[in-house]
């Protein structure tokens, strides 16, 4: 299951993607988000792996995040991975002028191994594509507040 979007934001392309890159932000624009540690490698660099938590519902949620490309301010990727699911993202920043940023997404869901999630995947994606949705408008209107 694939799904792509984009957003525009009033900021310079440096600026969102500064605020993009720094994880103390993410508890700003992504319900739940708790924190990320690092489990090996070096802060931002490809290879590196951390365990990203996040509150859901009573639950904590765990995904490993292991960054496959970084080319910051222009793209980064990465794959994450849980217990029950693996996907990966794709965002590129481009700059449509001195003062608007393009933010596009692609996240593609590569493994669901849980009967409910993958029945939910099936009947209903938009449960999977709204959570991300919002999140990226919920960056737009943190990263325009900057």
């Amino acid at each position: 299951m694939k799904h792509k979007g984009a957003i525009e934001i009033r900021q310079t392309l440096e600026k969102v993607a500064a605020l993009f890159s720094d994880p103390d932000n993410l508890k700003e624009y992504q319900d739940g988000f708790v924190g990320k540690e690092i489990v090996s490698g070096d802060p931002g660099k490809e290879g590196t792996i951390s365990k990203m938590i996040y509150k859901h519902g009573k639950h904590d949620m765990v995904l490993t995040e292991t960054i496959t490309k970084n080319e910051l301010p222009h793209s980064f990727e990465a794959h994450y991975h849980h217990k029950h699911m693996d996907n990966t993202m794709k965002c590129n920043f481009v700059a449509i002028d001195d003062h608007t940023t393009r933010y596009e997404f692609e996240y593609e869901y590569t493994r669901i191994d849980w009967i409910m999630p993958k029945l939910m995947a099936l009947l209903f994606p938009s449960m999977y594509r709204k959570p991300a949705e919002k999140w990226l408008r919920q960056f737009k209107e943190f990263a325009e507040k900057q």
